[in-house]
């Protein structure tokens, strides 16, 4: 409680964008991060962050596809996949999330990695061959995603 009065829950917002290749070779676009605080040494969507004060969670997609790849993306090119509200039990507010993931599967230019500081690799894997390490919420979508579709909503982290 504060002295204007209680505390008001709230959740840290994220945008992610995961790149489909359909047709010759199926798969999916990973990064390897490194050196961020957070599943370093984990492979995670290629284009992923959070929304900024004052940013739709469009435009913070599309901001960090440009940041991350290198690509310049529009609206029309993101296609709602699913919303995930998630936790880490213990883990303080900074742990209370709800993500946004959007399909892309139509892009101009080729994705290269723009912050090699952040990011160790990016690679296309196919939906069969996918590393074993994976940030575990973003497993749970790609698993969905590969038994034939994410449902709208998902919850990850919370007590069943």
């Amino acid at each position: 409680m504060t002295a204007s009065g209680p505390v008001r829950f709230q959740v840290v917002p994220a945008a992610y964008v995961v790149f489909l290749r359909e047709g010759q070779v199926p798969g999916i676009l990973l990064q390897l991060r490194r050196d961020t605080g957070y599943m370093d040494g984990y492979w995670a969507t290629a284009a992923a962050g959070h929304v900024e004060q004052g940013e739709s969670v469009v435009d913070a997609a599309l901001r960090e596809a440009h940041e991350e790849l290198g690509l310049v993306l529009a609206a029309d090119q993101l296609e709602p996949l699913t919303v995930m509200h998630r936790t880490l039990p213990g883990g303080g507010p900074i742990e209370e999330r709800v993500d946004f993931f959007f399909r892309c599967t139509r892009w101009d230019g080729d994705p290269s990695l723009q912050e090699p500081e952040k990011a160790a690799d990016l690679r296309w894997f196919g939906w069969d061959a996918l590393p074993e390490l994976v940030v575990p919420h973003e497993r749970a979508v790609f698993d969905a995603v590969r038994r034939g579709g994410a449902p709208r909503l998902m919850t990850f982290g919370f007590a069943a």
